[in-house]
């Protein structure tokens, strides 16, 4: 009998296992990882520990935890305002508004609480930048369809979702873009309805429009801070990222209050 997975010998019988004639056996070789592969991968990992390690001890231990609190709120909040807008076209702004403001505050948290590895940290970083520029044209929607006349309406909500997506492919392709070059065009779009404010005035009353320049002059505080890293009162605990935080939290407050106002 011929053994599956042994050669046939090229003359005569196949010779039978004994004690001086141990059985054939075929093996699959083994290839070893090149040795440079190797040692590239095990820097790459030890390069990925360390870069990991370093971010947890520099991060100040409130990061993230404010945003984290806000998200809940933020979804209560736009329960509330889709339950009293009393048109289907305002019902539709004001989830907008919420979905843009839970995005923000939710993947906000989700980065700035974690340790994800470079990979993670780079997407979770391009999906925080890029929620900026959304809460921007979520912020201006339910303004735009509760204030403005219909062609108003268009014309603002074309250019801040234009700007916004502009945006949203900017950081998303560029994150390593300086501070100095992205800042600003934050600021850019959140003041670009400054046209309008009459308008909201009109419509919504004075108090709505307190309520929405109060918002943007947080907001643009809070970029301001961001952009400089200053004032940094508690690198351990509170930090520059944390001022920067709790202006946009500031922020978002009065701009809620000025969307409730308008809905009602």
């Amino acid at each position: 009998m011929i053994a599956e997975d042994s050669e046939t010998p090229s003359h005569g019988r196949e010779p039978q296992p004994g004690p001086g004639n141990p059985p054939h056996t075929s093996r699959v070789p083994v290839m070893d990882a090149p040795p440079a592969a190797t040692g590239r991968l095990t820097a790459a990992t030890g390069l990925e520990a360390r870069v990991e390690r370093a971010a947890t001890a520099l991060k100040p231990r409130m990061r993230g935890w404010l945003h984290a609190g806000v998200f809940p709120l933020a979804l209560a909040g736009g329960i509330v305002l889709i339950a009293v807008s009393r048109s289907g076209a305002a019902v539709a702004a004001c989830a907008v508004y919420a979905v843009s403001a839970c995005l923000l505050f939710g993947t906000s948290a989700v980065y700035h609480r974690g340790t994800w590895g470079l990979r993670g940290e780079a997407v979770l970083r391009r999906l925080d930048h890029a929620n900026i520029f959304l809460i921007i044209a979520g912020t201006y929607t339910p303004l735009a369809v509760l204030l403005l006349p219909e062609g108003q309406q268009r014309v603002l909500l074309a250019v801040v979702w234009a700007g916004a997506l502009a945006g949203i492919a900017f950081r998303i392709l560029w994150i390593g873009a300086p501070r100095w070059l992205y800042t600003p065009c934050y600021i850019a779009l959140g003041w670009v309805a400054v046209f309008n404010l009459p308008d909201f005035a009109h419509a919504g009353g004075s108090a709505v429009v307190v309520l929405v320049i109060a918002g943007g002059l947080l907001y643009t505080a809070g970029a301001v801070v961001y952009g400089l890293k200053r004032p940094d009162p508690s690198p351990a605990w509170f930090g520059f990222h944390e001022v920067f935080h709790a202006l946009t939290i500031a922020a978002f407050a009065a701009h809620y209050t000025a969307i409730l106002l308008a809905a009602t």
